[in-house]
């Protein structure tokens, strides 16, 4: 979602329009309740997507459901129903909030690991990415993927470190084929 061009433009704008309006860090803390909101509630992603609803519908249970957000983005649902865009709606939330990191100088760091990560495990990954990077604004996104055994691949910016085990055994077949 976060790929489309007509969502990256709606998130420039709002965010364009909230740095004028000094409200950013409110539409970033409304863009990431409406993101995992509709990331949430498959009933609702699949509603925004049907042509079966009316824009009228979408827009009353949008409404509803995001009652307590920002006048702003009360204000972007608004524009994506009279648009019908509102299909976008969890494509500009997620855009908005890599822009608005972007523009705040906040780095993210996407850790993949095996097993979920431990509060421990989790500080000193974050401390190492503070390090790499040179950033006190570091976040960290972690998933979980068992296909990669155990260890974990560290993601920041273009920057990528593989520590993974299935990696590692990947390595060790190439070499060992290559000895053959």
């Amino acid at each position: 979602m976060t790929g489309s061009r007509a969502a990256k433009r709606y998130a420039k704008a709002v965010l364009l329009q909230t740095n004028e309006a000094n409200n950013a860090s409110v539409v970033f803390e409304d863009m990431q309740v409406v993101y995992n909101t509709i990331t949430d509630s498959n009933e609702l992603s699949e509603m925004l997507q049907s042509p079966v609803y009316s824009e009228q519908n979408k827009k009353d249970a949008l409404l509803e459901i995001f009652s307590n957000q920002s006048e702003t983005t009360k204000s972007l649902i608004n524009i994506l129903v009279e648009n019908k865009r509102t299909s976008i709606l969890e494509g500009v939330a997620a855009s908005f909030i890599e822009i608005y990191k972007e523009s705040e100088g906040i780095k993210v760091a996407y850790v993949t690991t095996a097993v979920s990560l431990s509060s421990e495990l989790e500080a000193k990954v974050l401390a190492k990415v503070k390090e790499l990077t040179g950033s006190d604004k570091v976040t960290i996104e972690s998933t979980i993927d068992e296909s990669i055994i155990g260890g974990f691949i560290l993601r920041v910016g273009d920057l990528q470190y593989n520590a993974s085990i299935s990696n590692n055994l990947a390595k060790i077949k190439r070499e060992f084929n290559k000895s053959i």
